[in-house]
């Protein structure tokens, strides 16, 4: 509360906050401009059997259940940006882009927008397929079509810039901040049907509801907020006084990978169960059994949980191994004449830096992966069945306050610090 009442006092941050403000506001406003013709009961009937697609509809903020302009919202975006992270590790000329300070990072991005725009298209043409066989929306002609793929596309490209002007001008991360008051806006009417829900049979089942959201509450800013620190000290030549060392330190969070490992094994879990859908109702009889059998296998909530489970601490691994790369970081210490107490530089450094990321991962590994299973532990316990038990929406919604505040906390010190140096 007295970094708000700072925030208002101060006349730069409280253009800055209330320019944020209205532009998500004006995200909010036009998430509820609705594309015409589409059967909307059978859009939210729809939404509501698939998974993938109340997946999809968390990170939109809603919007695709809608059918709004912005229905899209920011997945383009987000699906580029995790292609580029991926492909640095690939391509040298990227990683080295990467490296060059602000000009690589808007490079970087430039490339990333113009990415955005023909997996938009991609997208929001896949989305019209799908809503046409659904029989949500019905056969389009040309014209009608290339209006609709390039209205979505326009819309997604418009949030984009939202999110940049916010990022640029406002306060926090523009295109986290969009994602997290999307899923935000929805929690409201999904908190009061989990709270009725629970309190209907039991009232025991609506405190142990109130008790789960608030220790996963805890426990996402508790994780995210961990991290591992190894000293590194360097030596330092001082003329006329031989060599001082100076000391630092290489912190290494618990959670590194953040929410892309959930989004990797959701989009793994749910390909099996949807392409089984499609194939049991085939001519030929061996494809259609063992597609029911698929589709079986995949309801069996023991099983999905379980494997869920798995494949987000394998991804978990993968992410951070793509992200954090020891080798490198040991030559970057030994260059700069570094070295980690106790421990050889080169290779030795390398060797203990992986140690100590794989007991680090493992840690972030099982938080996520517990995180994302939630929803099932949630219901089994509780008989509640909503996406407030989400732990991926409200671990997104909190990291985004969570970060926001410390970008909000920085600028207000380095305010004061200026005003004592004046």
């Amino acid at each position: 509360m007295n970094t708000l009442k700072n925030i208002w006092k101060t006349k730069e941050l409280r253009r800055k906050f209330l320019l944020t403000f209205l532009l998500l506001v004006i995200f909010r406003f036009v998430s509820h401009i609705p594309i015409p013709g589409v059967d909307h009961d059978a859009l939210s009937s729809l939404f509501s059997q698939n998974q993938l697609l109340g997946f999809l509809n968390m990170f939109s903020g809603g919007t695709m259940r809608d059918f709004s302009v912005i229905t899209l919202g920011l997945n383009p975006y987000i699906n580029a940006s995790i292609i580029f992270q991926l492909l640095q590790m690939v391509f040298p000329s990227l990683e080295a882009l990467a490296k060059e300070g602000d000009y690589g990072r808007q490079k970087l991005n430039q490339y990333t927008r113009w990415l955005t725009v023909p997996l938009a298209l991609v997208q929001a043409f896949g989305m019209y397929i799908l809503l046409r066989n659904q029989g949500v929306i019905g056969q389009l002609s040309i014209v009608t079509l290339i209006s609709l793929v390039v209205t979505l596309t326009a819309g997604t490209m418009f949030l984009m810039w939202i999110g940049e002007l916010i990022s640029e001008y406002g306060v926090g991360n523009g295109i986290s901040l969009i994602i997290g008051v999307g899923i935000l806006a929805s929690m409201p009417l999904d908190f009061a049907r989990s709270f009725s829900v629970a309190g209907q049979d039991n009232f025991l089942n609506l405190i142990l509801f109130v008790v789960i959201f608030i220790l996963v509450i805890a426990g996402i800013i508790f994780v995210n907020e961990a991290e591992r620190k190894i000293e590194v000290q360097y030596a330092r030549k001082i003329q006329g006084h031989g060599i001082k060392g100076g000391r630092n330190y290489l912190p290494m969070r618990i959670n590194q990978a953040g929410v892309i490992p959930i989004i990797f094994a959701m989009s793994m879990m749910l390909l099996p169960g949807m392409l089984g859908s499609y194939l049991q109702n085939v001519n030929v009889a061996v494809i259609a059994d063992i597609a029911k059998k698929v589709v079986a296998l995949f309801n069996d909530q023991v099983f999905y949980s379980i494997l869920y489970f798995i494949l987000v601490v394998g991804f978990t691994y993968f992410y951070t191994a793509v992200t954090f790369n020891p080798e490198k970081i040991a030559e970057d210490i030994k260059k700069y004449g570094g070295f980690i107490p106790g421990i050889r530089p080169g290779k030795a450094t390398e060797s203990y830096l992986n140690l100590i990321l794989t007991r680090v991962t493992f840690l972030g590994a099982i938080f996520l992966g517990v995180i994302a299973i939630l929803p099932f532990v949630g219901q089994s316990l509780t008989g509640v069945n909503s996406i407030v038990l989400g732990g991926t929406g409200i671990l997104i919604v909190v990291s985004v306050i969570v970060e926001t505040m410390k970008q909000i906390e920085s600028q207000l010190t380095m305010r004061d610090y200026d005003s004592f140096l004046k």
